[in-house]
């Protein structure tokens, strides 16, 4: 029975052998025909080969031959006066050379991180076999990631300064050949420098002097092998490993560096083992020195070299450029010390919420920005500008731009008088009204501005056109689209909303004689070998209307603040023209809830944009029925600090009530003149006609005389 069985099987196991065979020589005369075992290998060499070329320019035209200058130099900051306002680099720390780094530091390194770092070319061949293996588990796992590789110090160097954190395999390629170049421009020592000074000690510490600072009170020229060996073993994790918040991980991580230093023959093992029984001491001597010290405007400069000069964030970071700006540090740092103030802004929401707000200054002239904040609260590193990126509802600042600017173009004149009587448009469906609905029947144009009246605003668009007070929002730079072709874009009613940036530039048509200025930030940036790479020496202009316009409008926006609705935010001893506006908030349940409150302002020398909101308006949050400090207090006091740095210019040009006045009494006068002459000259009238009468009295007595 067995035999049998034996048999059987020895016969299917033959019959597999040949069948096994026969498709083996099938494969053999195929690939004997078609060469397709060469052509899988032509293949995958052509896909090496271009890879290859590939990383290679990648690495070729990151230009790491200035990288050790880079992390050594600072991007520096300049102010419009050509002073140095601060600096920012890719370098977060204190750099040091080697020489005043203790030897102790980079033997504990290269004995847990890179034991071959002096015989390497940049890279290690088992660290990328192991790189490769775990890359082909994650794959059999569906993971689209790589669990490491054994980096070497330059590789760590390199993805640090140039690369991201991700784990992938496309970034590991970039990461080598890198390397490579890197390792190809700079001598070791170089290397192991620029690695040092750029690692990450944990609690926002970068740099082994500023962590020997830090952590044990000492320069890193003097640490002590034990301490040493602390800052190498945190290397691999700085959270875990950190002495403060985990001393006894710290100790054992440490004691571990220890023994891998008596290994590499850099301490003695008798000497390891009696460093691994001290106490680890900690002391605190790192005061941090920020020289980020304008987020908002250093943020602005950056995206304006990334956006408008193709300069990229991690250039501007490490090349250790000088850029030259139109901030005015005095006027940067008094905005700033009035955001942190919160008695210079109402009380927080119910549930806590923090009224936000943003303001920028700018030159008319010129248009360069000289200062800005957008928003309260600690900013972080290119965070969230609402100076410059939020687009909210600008209310009755949008007046100037869309109704009463065209009016003056297209023939009425300050004085000219309005309907103000609720009115209703679109067959009934629009019927704008003034606050508190509060009408007079007629008023002049300029009171109908500084007062803030809408009934007379939208009356006076319907009869320009609304196709006029588009194109002239267009040209004051305010974004729109064909939805706001309607009445409503004399009140502010936009469909997208614009930021107070764009408010700010808006306006500087009507301090700079009808021309508006486009906003920027940067005036010239020099490159580390001292070339002019950007030199912004010319102001972006767009003509929007004629300079009497301007100045019609100038004397019109004066009276916001002398009787109109700014007279709260009137800078002491300052003349100041512009306008308010705010914004209803929808679905609060409160009728008189606020949304935006925006105060638009200048001088001939100055144009400030302030908003105040809250980030989300709720039934919780709105500016209605809060307590504190409002926008028009806040306005007073950056108007105060900012004319006083500019040239104090006046205007050339009194406010549209004096000036009615004046025309009023003028008219009176000139009555009263008209009364007494005509009185004068019937008082002679009459007096003649007496003086005929009795003439011809006498006449006739005397010719009845002679007849008798």
């Amino acid at each position: 029975m067995n035999q049998n069985n034996f048999g059987k099987q020895s016969k299917k196991s033959g019959s597999f052998f040949k069948y096994s065979d026969r498709v083996w020589q099938g494969i053999k005369a195929i690939n004997h025909r078609y060469q397709i075992i060469r052509w899988l290998i032509l293949i995958f060499l052509t896909l090496f080969l271009m890879m290859s070329i590939y990383m290679t320019y990648i690495a070729k035209t990151m230009d790491v031959s200035n990288l050790h200058s880079s992390l050594k130099r600072p991007t520096i900051i300049y102010d419009d006066s050509g002073h140095q306002a601060g600096q920012f680099s890719g370098q977060k720390g204190s750099y040091v050379g080697l020489k005043e780094i203790s030897p102790n530091l980079p033997n504990a390194i290269i004995s847990t991180e890179d034991r071959n770092f002096y015989h390497e070319h940049g890279f290690s061949v088992r660290g990328y076999g192991r790189a490769v293996l775990l890359m082909i588990k994650n794959k059999l796992l569906h993971r689209n990631y790589i669990s490491g590789g054994g980096s070497t110090l330059t590789q760590q160097l390199v993805k640090n300064t140039y690369l991201t954190q991700q784990q992938t395999f496309n970034r590991k390629l970039k990461e080598l050949f890198m390397s490579i170049q890197v390792a190809n421009v700079y001598p070791k020592n170089d290397i192991l420098t620029m690695y040092m000074n750029n690692a990450y000690f944990g609690n926002g510490v970068y740099g082994v002097q500023d962590a020997s600072e830090r952590y044990f009170g000492l320069p890193a020229s003097k640490l002590p092998v034990q301490d040493a060996a602390i800052l190498a073993g945190m290397l691999t994790n700085p959270g875990a490993f950190n002495p403060i918040n985990h001393p006894k991980l710290s100790k054992e991580r440490r004691n571990v560096v220890l023994y891998l230093m008596a290994e590499n023959h850099k301490i003695s093992m008798s000497k390891a083992r009696a460093l691994a029984k001290t106490p680890i001491n900690v002391k605190n001597n790192y005061i941090y020195r920020s020289y980020y010290q304008y987020p908002y405007y250093f943020d602005a400069v950056i995206n304006e070299a990334i956006n408008r000069y193709g300069i990229s964030e991690s250039d501007i970071m490490n090349h250790g450029y000088r850029i030259y700006t139109t901030l005015n540090q005095k006027q940067q740092s008094d905005l700033q010390n009035n955001f942190r103030n919160k008695n210079n802004f109402p009380h927080n929401a119910r549930d806590g919420a923090k009224v936000q707000a943003a303001s920028i200054a700018m030159n008319p002239h010129t248009g360069g920005v000289t200062a800005v904040v957008g928003g309260r609260g600690k900013p972080v590193f290119r965070g969230y500008n609402r100076a410059t990126q939020m687009t909210r509802q600008p209310g009755s600042t949008m007046k100037p731009l869309a109704v009463y600017t065209p009016a003056l173009e297209s023939g009425y004149r300050y004085d000219s008088k309005l309907l103000n009587k609720p009115k209703s448009y679109d067959h009934g469906t629009y019927t704008p009204k003034n606050y508190n609905n509060v009408y007079t029947g007629h008023v002049p144009m300029y009171k109908a501005l500084a007062q803030s009246m809408n009934a007379p605003t939208v009356w006076l668009l319907n009869r320009i056109g609304v196709d006029k007070g588009f194109k002239s929002a267009e040209k004051f730079g305010i974004p729109l689209t064909n939805r706001d072709k309607n009445l409503a874009l004399g009140l502010g009613g936009l469909s997208k909303g614009v930021s107070p940036q764009q408010m700010a530039s808006a306006y500087t048509a009507f301090a700079n004689k009808g021309t508006r200025t486009s906003p920027h930030y940067i005036r010239k940036i020099v490159n580390a070998s001292g070339k002019v790479i950007v030199n912004n020496t010319g102001s972006t202009t767009h003509n929007v209307m004629s300079p009497g316009t301007a100045k019609q409008m100038t004397s019109m926006m004066l009276g916001v603040f002398d009787d109109g609705s700014g007279v709260d935010a009137k800078p002491n001893g300052y003349q100041v023209a512009g306008k308010t506006g705010s914004t209803q908030a929808d679905n609060t349940g409160d009728s008189d809830a606020t949304r935006d409150k925006w105060i638009v302002g200048y001088t001939p020398d100055v144009v400030l944009a302030t908003w105040e909101g809250f980030d989300k308006t709720d039934r919780a949050q709105h500016l209605e029925n809060l307590s504190g400090t409002g926008i028009g207090p806040l306005f007073k006091t950056e108007m105060q600090e900012i004319i006083p740095t500019t040239k104090e210019t006046s205007f050339n040009v009194k406010d549209a009530q004096t000036i009615a006045d004046k025309k009023n009494s003028s008219s009176s006068n000139n009555l009263d003149d008209f009364k007494q002459k005509a009185s004068k000259v019937t008082a002679d009238f009459d007096q003649g006609f007496d003086s005929v009468k009795k003439s011809t009295h006498q006449l006739f007595n005397k010719a009845k005389h002679f007849l008798e």
